[in-house]
């Protein structure tokens, strides 16, 4: 599962889709009861691994500490890296099965042209912190048709080992608001090409490409086909980039969302198999999934 826990960040990234989306407008969010139940839920349920997300996870400690306390259950905390403080590297370190996966763009320039200014070297000097308690983490990277060749390169990926990094995720840029940052294509195939090439090369590292990885399953794993997205105050949606709900895990369960008209309709109709330019077949799909909703 893919759970945004907080829509509050401390940062304001240009193109940030949460923003785009107006999820950071959204209503109440959910206690930290309601995200117990839902873990301990995924728990009974099979579930192996939930993605805490935001806005900024390490703003809601209170879901953190609720999350580590299942130690089943292995939990990619995705943050922009800027607040790890003592309190928070003490929970990491007594948690492992918290895993830290910090989001940059690629070098100084490009991340904090994003971010904004000094957020790599916060981000660099989180990551150095890490590495000195010995905790396994990771990094996010969004992959535009800019800085593609950057970001898959050797120098990169390199530097990104000597900083103790064990993970490296790869997300395609969803063309929110610059469509030709988004990967043609040629770019995906790129993607696919050097994700391969680094596998074989970075023995120390776990490689992970989002959602080209998808292709060996078949196709989109949204809306429950594979994991599915709650949002924080609660809405079960096919995914981040798809924020359309027709079911609250405020007053249902976690079987009853994949269960739900919508999660169905979208795996029975083919719309998860559909072509699409890059980034989220749902995002391209948004009015057919839309009206699915409304319906």
């Amino acid at each position: 599962m893919i759970a945004s826990i907080t829509d509050d960040c401390n940062l304001h990234c240009a193109g940030c889709y949460a923003q785009a989306n107006h999820a950071c407008e959204k209503s109440q969010e959910l206690p930290t009861t309601a995200w117990e139940r839902i873990f301990d839920e995924a728990a009974e349920l099979g579930v192996s691994v939930i993605l805490l997300a935001g806005g900024e996870p390490l703003l809601r400690r209170d879901v953190l500490v609720a999350a580590a306390k299942r130690t089943g259950i292995l939990f990619p905390v995705f943050t922009n890296g800027t607040l790890l403080d003592d309190d928070a590297l003490r929970l990491f370190d007594a948690h492992r099965n918290l895993i830290p996966i910090v989001s940059i763009e690629g070098d100084e320039t490009a991340t904090d042209a994003r971010r904004g200014q000094g957020v790599y070297i916060q981000t660099a000097d989180t990551m150095r912190r890490l590495r000195e308690h010995g905790l396994l983490f990771g990094v996010s990277v969004t992959v535009t048709a800019d800085n593609i060749d950057a970001v898959t390169s050797d120098a990169f990926m390199d530097d990104l080992e000597r900083r103790g990094c064990k993970a490296a995720l790869f997300v395609e840029y969803v063309p929110v608001e610059s469509p030709s940052l988004a990967l043609n294509e040629d770019g995906r195939i790129k993607l696919a090409a050097r994700v391969g090439e680094l596998r074989a090369r970075q023995k120390g590292m776990i490689t992970i490409s989002f959602p080209g990885d998808e292709t060996e399953a078949g196709g989109c794993l949204a809306a429950g086909r594979g994991f599915f997205h709650i949002n924080a105050s609660g809405g079960a949606e096919p995914c981040p980039f798809s924020p359309y709900s027709d079911l609250n895990l405020r007053d249902a369960s976690l079987r009853d969302a994949l269960q739900s008209p919508l999660f169905t309709r979208l795996r029975e109709d083919g719309i998860l198999a559909a072509e699409h330019t890059g980034g989220c077949v749902l995002f391209e799909q948004k009015q057919a999934v839309e009206q699915l909703a409304e319906k």
